[in-house]
């Protein structure tokens, strides 16, 4: 594909995006915590951040956008980095959109393999940005890394409360005792993806932070609100915690590598 190419695919999946963002908005269609029966509201299911957790979308929107923009300055033209990830971005912001689309009419199941499909895009675009080069300035670091770091973290945890809400959907409401166990099941899963992240994509610090995040917040929903579980909320709360120390411990590690000194040898260069 030639950049001028990508670089106008990438900006038709943006557009995309946004068309998709305006339904799920509410304005076009249906909010999406009020489609599919307000089965992804944040009262749901035991595994649903609380509301104000879903902000974090604002900054990856804003984020993403800059991305877009990004991609066209001419200096970022021939972008090795931003030759790599052209497809996959496109495609993370073309899934993005298709979910809010499939979520207003109502189809779970069709979203479960939306979002799984994301969050597996997501995870592939990361691992192809490896580190930032030793040139790339703050806002590439920011716009890049931070902003897909974000996307990652969140659609990691946002896939956990989807195949969630999707099961109850369908019929699975079993008592208290069974759901809470499920959902430090889950939780438990979602701490070792963390992980997992953390090892396969060199403790990145969007990740971590957006991980944490989902995680803190259904700790929050369920600690002070509908439904109700201290169980979930605690083990929500340790999920956050071990994503947490589990880049942390990597980027203490990084800090405290030595520099490696070149070394002279006895009749070098002679």
């Amino acid at each position: 594909m030639g950049d001028r190419v990508r670089q106008v695919v990438v900006t038709a999946g943006a557009v995309f995006m946004v068309v998709g963002t305006l339904f799920g908005f509410g304005v076009f269609g249906t909010r999406v915590e009020e489609t599919a029966g307000g089965s992804l509201s944040a009262t749901a299911t035991l595994l649903a951040p609380a509301t104000r957790a879903f902000s974090i979308w604002s900054v990856i929107y804003a984020g993403l956008i800059a991305y877009v923009v990004w991609q066209w300055l001419p200096a970022n033209t021939r972008s090795p980095r931003a030759r790599r990830i052209g497809a996959l971005a496109t495609a993370s912001m073309v899934l993005n959109g298709l979910w809010l689309l499939v979520t207003q009419a109502g189809w779970l199941w069709l979203s479960v393999a939306v979002i799984v499909a994301l969050v597996a895009t997501l995870g592939e675009l990361v691992r192809r940005l490896g580190r930032a080069p030793a040139g790339a300035g703050a806002a590439e670091k920011l716009l890049v890394d931070g902003t897909f770091g974000l996307y990652l973290g969140w659609v990691a945890v946002a896939t956990a409360a989807n195949i969630t809400a999707t099961l109850v959907d369908s019929g699975f409401d079993p008592e208290i005792a069974i759901a809470e166990l499920w959902a430090v099941a889950v939780l438990a899963v979602a701490a070792l993806l963390g992980v997992l992240l953390a090892r396969v994509l060199g403790h990145r610090i969007g990740v971590a932070a957006a991980m944490t995040w989902g995680l803190a917040w259904i700790a929050v929903g369920r600690l002070t609100s509908e439904p109700a579980s201290t169980l979930t909320g605690v083990a929500a709360a340790l999920a956050a915690a071990v994503v947490l120390t589990a880049h942390g411990l990597g980027w203490l590690h990084r800090a405290g590598s030595p520099v490696p000194v070149p070394v002279h040898h006895p009749g070098a260069g002679r």
